[in-house]
Formats: structure tokens, sequence, C-alpha cells
């Protein structure tokens, strides 16, 4: 078992910046420069995984990550967690989820027949069509794009990212989430996100709390009513109008314009 003193948490000063979730409707975004990447991420299939505010109750999802296993035989990630009885007595109760929780509970919109790999020089070809303008074989920034897509990148490496740092860099499966929508092709977010989860079971030596609000909507989909203390939110970054403002406010070293799926909700690849 691991010592959950020693788990890598976030509570109140830590990791504020991952999986959060990020304002994409129209009232916080009309008028700015993101409106259209706004709209174009409302009407997609990362929709409520990048805009659901579940409340995170961090004892919930410490707990989880303190003995969550995965369990190779079922291929599901299983745990067991503490709720009250009828009578107001604590209970344990067995809790285990798949990738097709994951689908469901975040409304990816995938399938397990949909590919996890997505062709590099398709992907690279689309950052020079977004203006990308670092170097191709190198690390991919998101200060390398200009406004509105470096908004995009921003919601889906703070939102959807595994990572609880290293947030300026775009991460290879994040860039193929990403081309996936742009071009409207099929892609396994569920699995990806659920392989992170999966690794960080298994990785005991450095496991911390990943995925703290998705896990929380599932734990909230499987288990009712759990135990639930004001005092215990975990607190995550706010991300307003003010974050909008600060992504956006460096000068394009290339300005592009909309393209594809972003620009026409009817775009089909070709």
């Amino acid at each position: 078992m691991i010592n959950v003193e020693c788990l890598h948490g976030r509570g109140k000063d830590t990791y504020k910046g991952h999986n959060v979730s990020y304002l994409i409707d129209a009232d916080s975004t009309v008028g700015s420069v993101v409106e259209k990447m706004a709209k174009f991420l409302r009407e997609s299939r990362v929709a409520k995984a990048l805009s659901n505010k579940t409340v995170v109750y961090e004892s919930h999802v410490r707990n989880f990550w303190e003995t969550a296993r995965f369990e190779e035989s079922d291929k599901l990630i299983h745990e067991v967690l503490r709720k009250k009885d009828k009578d107001c007595k604590d209970i344990d109760v067995e809790f285990n989820f798949g990738v097709g929780d994951v689908r469901r509970v975040l409304d990816l919109q995938d399938s397990d027949n949909d590919p996890v790999i997505m062709s590099e020089r398709l992907v690279k070809g689309l950052w020079c069509r977004m203006g990308f303008t670092g170097r191709l074989n190198g690390k991919m920034l998101k200060t390398y794009f200009s406004k509105g897509y470096r908004y995009l990148m921003h919601c889906m490496v703070h939102s959807l990212g595994h990572r609880n740092g290293a947030f300026d860099e775009v991460p290879d499966y994040i860039m193929n989430i990403i081309a996936s929508l742009v071009l409207n092709k099929r892609y396994n977010i569920s699995q990806v996100i659920f392989e992170y989860m999966k690794e960080n079971c298994k990785n005991e030596a450095d496991r911390y709390i990943m995925y703290p609000r998705f896990i929380m909507m599932l734990i909230n989909d499987k288990i009712k009513n759990l135990s639930k203390n004001r005092s215990d939110i975990m607190e995550l970054r706010s991300v307003n109008n003010e974050t909008i403002a600060r992504v956006t406010k460096e000068k394009d070293a290339k300005m592009k314009q909309m393209i594809c799926r972003i620009k026409d909700k009817d775009y089909v690849a070709p």
C-alpha cells in the first residue's frame, strides 16, 4: 500500500493547473479573440470533458489513487471506497471502471475500433496550417502558435493532459486529439486517457493524483451518498476571462485563419 501522506497531491497549492475545467461558453467568450475557437470546442466531442465543473473532494481522489490497481484479467481499474449506509455507518464499497466508463461519463463519443495513433506527417502538416513557427522536429510549445490556436492548445493541455507540470509543451497525444477534432477524424481519446490512468496505477514509486476531476466524475457516476465536506473541496485553478487574456496577450508571429472543422462544422476530411 502507498502511504497517502507521501502521495504527490494538489491540496491548496499543488498542481492546480492539471485537469481543470475551461470556460468555452458563449457568454464568457463572445467578442474575444477566441470566440470562434470556443464555439468549435462547445460543438466538439470533448466539450463535456473540457467544461464540466464537477466539485472535486480531495480525500476521495487521494484515497482512490493511494490503492487503485489495474487488473489485467478484466481490464478494469479497481479500488475500495468508503460511504455511509442507511444507518449512517461507514461501509466499504467496491469501485471499478474501464475504458467504456471513461467514454460514457466524459461523453467522448469514440469507440474501441478507433485508432490511438495518427500519422506524424498528417499531424505536423496540420501544425503548419495552424501557424506553427517552431522547428518541426523540435518541441511543440503553445507559444509557437497564433492566438486562437494557442488557446486551443492551452485548453487541451490543462484539461485533458495527464501531466502535472510542463504545461507549455504540447504532448504528442494531445496534438493527436487536436488533429482528430480539427480534421474531423476518428480517434480513441477514451483509451488514451485510460492508458495514462492505468500507468499511474502501476507506478507505485512515483504515483500522483492524476485526473482528479475525471476520477471524481467517475466516482459520482458509480457510487451515491459518498460523504462530502466543504472543507475537503480541492481548489482548482480558476479559468476565466483573465486567463484567456493572459494566454492570448503575445503578438502573433504568424497570423492564421480558422481552418477545417473549426471553420465549417460540416467539414469532412478528404
